[in-house]
């Protein structure tokens, strides 16, 4: 009796030391549930009504090589994907978060292998989803050192023309600040920064490589140049020429830099809309591919700037 109690004793052991191995793991807090999203504070609707004319619901859809469209009617958010994880540019808004994670993985891609986060401006409807993904992903937001300041107190500073129209987004907390021309490098794919202040004073565009078919492009995604405040803003005030000398500096690097395929903030003000559909309905060659695109993005909105300087001169007149 003693010698099966003891051989009893053994086994109990045994199975217990199993069970404990057997203990599920915590998983990773990427892959936790996430708060109903009627309650999350990082997913709470800003401007809503307004909003609204940016979010139609868009196929995800691959742009060349690497680059994925994961975006909106009105919203450009792109998906690189490289040999060590994938890089999102921009965030749309808060209430955009669930279908920019819903189209990575439609596309067989895992939001927890999303690296890196781009800004391109820190407004709202460009970077209020950005707390939201970082925290989902995992990733670190990068971004120029004005924007930063600006993602980590979710508040445009009254250095942006805009800043009193602008409503308030979730403040990001983990931010990589890269300057002009610094470097990018996530496994294959080096993206570098372009600074294109105007906009917002922190702009900044993104360029990189994408390949197809052993044909290599180079993608701009150029953040906004629309020259557009809140009443009563003057770009003509001397205290605002810093921002209108970035301008002029920003379009004079568009229209110097590598660019084959450009894709913008909001799709419509490069034709990118336009681009997409047909792209979609297997149009040749590929509707994106102009080298000619940054420039005449630049030249576009540069004749609006002036526009904008020439009525401003005229009411003080």
């Amino acid at each position: 009796m003693r010698r099966i109690s003891v051989v009893l004793a053994a086994g109990l052991l045994v199975l217990a030391a199993g069970c404990a191995q057997a203990e599920p793991q915590q998983p990773p807090p990427a892959a936790q549930a996430r708060p109903d999203p009627a309650r999350d504070p990082l997913l709470q609707p800003i401007a809503p009504e307004y909003a609204r004319q940016w979010l139609g619901v868009e196929i995800p859809t691959r742009i060349y090589g690497n680059t994925f469209f994961v975006g909106f009617g009105g919203l450009t958010v792109v998906l690189i994907s490289t040999s060590e994880g994938l890089v999102l540019v921009d965030g749309a808004l808060p209430q955009a978060v669930p279908a920019i994670e819903d189209n990575i993985r439609r596309l067989g891609f895992r939001i927890e292998d999303v690296k890196y986060i781009l800004s391109t401006e820190p407004h709202y409807d460009h970077a209020g989803g950005l707390a939201a993904l970082a925290r989902d992903t995992g990733a670190t937001v990068v971004a120029s050192p004005a924007a930063a300041a600006v993602l980590r107190r979710g508040r445009s500073g009254a250095d942006d023309p805009q800043a009193a129209i602008l409503e308030p987004m979730p403040p990001v907390e983990r931010i990589r600040v890269l300057r002009d021309g610094e470097i990018l490098n996530l496994g294959d794919v080096a993206i570098t920064a372009r600074a294109t202040p105007g906009h917002t004073p922190g702009s900044m565009s993104w360029s990189w490589r994408s390949c197809e078919a052993g044909t290599c492009k180079t993608v701009v995604f150029g953040s906004s140049l629309n020259p557009i405040s809140a009443d009563g803003y003057r770009f003509t005030d001397p205290a605002n020429r810093a921002l209108v000398d970035g301008f002029r500096s920003t379009f004079a690097s568009l229209r110097a830099m590598p660019c084959d395929i450009l894709l913008t903030a909001h799709p419509g003000q490069s034709d990118g809309d336009t681009h997409l559909a047909q792209l979609r309905q297997g149009a040749t060659p590929n509707p994106f591919i102009d080298p000619t695109a940054c420039r005449a993005y630049a030249d576009k909105y540069e004749v609006l700037l002036e526009r904008r300087l020439e009525r401003e001169r005229a009411r003080v007149n």
